[in-house]
């Protein structure tokens, strides 16, 4: 397990002042985060593109005790997208058998409410399963709900909630004349994998990339972004607590 904090009384005493500058009424309730930068966190060190997975893996624990600590209430987290799929088998399948472990370990843990998000049907059966048992499985905690988007893209999570809307309005007997009249942005928000959650508050992107590469495109049409330097295995608590205070000091202005 990646170590949750460096045990240096500097990077302590740091960590100390940045969370006595957060304001608590100004703290994001939705983080979204791309956990970008494995596989070149792993060439860095000269570590297999597994090793580097796993790495990024075991930080994922972390992050969600930060966001406990602060009291966030949604975290959405981009494990792998639907490009990703793509990739060749010998990445691929050590990359998903990964993933799964890690789902598997937090939804044991019964301390998080698991809800996968993204196109279950484009994973392999095994994979899909473990994610929809460890939603089963964590139901009824209260807490943290914790997004986990796998197989996820922006473009198919639109396409799939247009899908379901029309099916649904179908189903009730109307004609396509009369859904198309009716239909309006709320309609679609209810039909997105994170209907009923608010939209993120807070995008967080590591790995000094800085763009967003179809995560969240609807919801986060109004979010504010937080771009880090870190590998996704670096990142620490103070990334963290510095994104959270680069946010509470913006002046949000809702796209106007």
């Amino acid at each position: 397990m990646v170590p949750l904090t460096i045990h240096n009384p500097l990077y302590t005493a740091y960590e100390r002042l940045l969370l006595s500058q957060l304001d608590a009424d100004r703290l994001p309730r939705h983080v979204g985060v791309m956990l970008d930068g494995n596989r070149r966190w792993a060439k860095a060190k000269g570590a297999g593109t597994a090793e580097g997975h796993q790495a990024g893996a075991d930080r994922i624990e972390h992050l969600l005790e930060w966001c406990d600590e602060v009291g966030i209430e949604y975290a959405t987290l981009w494990l792998l997208s639907t490009d990703n799929l793509n990739r060749p088998a010998a990445e691929l399948s050590p990359l998903l058998g990964i993933i799964e472990g890690a789902v598997r370990s937090l939804a044991e843990q019964d301390r998080w409410r698991i809800n996968p998000v993204g196109a279950l049907e484009l994973l392999p059966p095994d994979t899909a399963a473990v994610l929809r048992e460890a939603a089963a499985r964590t139901a009824g905690v209260t807490g943290l709900v914790v997004n986990i988007a796998v197989g996820y893209g922006g473009r198919r999570e639109i396409a799939d909630a247009v899908k379901q809307l029309l099916r649904a309005e179908a189903d009730k007997g109307k004609s396509i004349e009369e859904i198309i009249e009716s239909l309006d942005v709320d309609q679609i928000a209810d039909h997105l994998y994170t209907k009923g959650q608010p939209d993120p508050d807070l995008v967080i992107r590591t790995s000094g990339e800085q763009r967003i590469g179809g995560f969240l495109l609807w919801q986060s049409i109004h979010s504010e972004f937080y771009f880090c330097e870190a590998y996704w295995p670096d990142f620490r608590r103070v990334d963290f607590l510095r994104a959270l205070r680069a946010y509470s000091e913006r002046n949000r202005r809702y796209g106007t």
